[in-house]
């Protein structure tokens, strides 16, 4: 009962962060939790336990996923490109580590987005600022 009562507290928690976070924040929290489910996914198969594996991984593509939709592709087309391109590369990773059960692939999908997600926490405030505001004021948004 803690466990799940802990659960929906870390849920609600979260979902009212979410609800008050600006869209940096959102994708520096995108960035945190795909971290935090590689380390489960690679700890669930050096365990043997396969079902909290795929789920794992399953969210973790996920947060892929959205971090691909995030990209712009008005803002910087090459970089859209290589970004993409670069997500779906960690994705068919993810696909090897979950058929494998062989953390080095998810090793790796840690090392590649470790310093992506450093860069984004060094972004100065006033370019958070500024790109929040943008993307407040878009009529997409």
């Amino acid at each position: 009962m803690y466990g799940r009562n802990l659960k929906a507290y870390k849920r609600t928690n979260l979902e009212a962060e979410l609800s008050v976070a600006d869209p940096h924040r959102v994708i520096q929290m995108m960035f945190d939790g795909l971290i935090e489910r590689l380390s489960q996914a690679k700890g669930a198969i050096l365990r043997n336990d396969y079902e909290y594996k795929a789920n794992r991984i399953n969210k973790a593509v996920g947060i892929i996923n959205g971090l691909q939709v995030a990209l712009d592709k008005n803002k910087d087309p090459q970089l859209f490109d290589r970004m993409y391109a670069l997500y779906d590369y960690m994705k068919t990773l993810l696909d090897k580590a979950s058929v494998s059960l062989d953390v080095a692939p998810i090793d790796e999908v840690i090392k590649l987005i470790t310093p992506i997600k450093q860069a984004w926490d060094k972004i100065p405030q006033d370019v958070k600022d500024k790109t929040n505001q943008e993307i407040l004021n878009s009529p997409d948004y």
